[in-house]
């Protein structure tokens, strides 16, 4: 998937107007990444583990330092809701991540990322990779090992946040 342009498609959002109220909103993949230099990780869940405990707060925390490195917006996929990703934003105290509710799958089966966790009673999920999008091309990819449907591991080792600084400092 790298040097190619992300899929495109639309996510289904609830976000905040200017009266400080809830509407729904049509988001892009190209309002997010055209024009920009993006980081992107996605994990197979909110609320769950590993996505909580470790993976969003690692990007949340070093927001800035990714800045510093050139990163314009920083981005959290998961085949959720929109309303599961706002709780679990203001259940972490997100305010340096945006969250992107892939609730259909449409991006994470375009990225060739979607995995069936029926097993698990998850249904569809995402893989959890992350990535760096520049102006809607895929610069690079971090994805974890052992991809396959059914999976009951859930591997972290490449697509945290200090790997992505690693790359983003050469």
């Amino acid at each position: 998937m790298e040097k190619q342009h992300v899929p495109h498609a639309t996510f289904q959002v609830r976000a905040l107007n200017d009266a400080n109220e809830y509407e729904w909103k049509e988001l892009t993949t190209d309002e997010i990444f055209n024009e920009k230099r993006v980081a992107v990780f996605a994990l197979p869940g909110a609320f769950t583990p590993t996505c909580s405990s470790t993976h969003l707060p690692g990007y949340e925390v070093k927001a800035n330092e990714l800045k510093e490195l050139g990163i314009d917006e920083i981005y959290c996929l998961s085949v959720n809701d929109t309303f599961v990703m706002n709780a679990w934003a203001k259940d972490q105290n997100v305010s340096n991540v945006k969250m992107i509710p892939d609730g259909n799958a449409e991006f994470t089966d375009g990225m060739g990322m979607l995995v069936r966790k029926h097993n698990l009673g998850f249904g569809d999920r995402s893989w959890r990779y992350s990535m760096v999008v520049k102006d809607g091309i895929v610069e690079k990819m971090f994805i974890e090992e052992g991809k396959e449907d059914n999976h009951e591991e859930d591997p972290f080792e490449v697509s945290d946040v200090d790997t992505m600084i690693e790359y983003l400092a050469r």
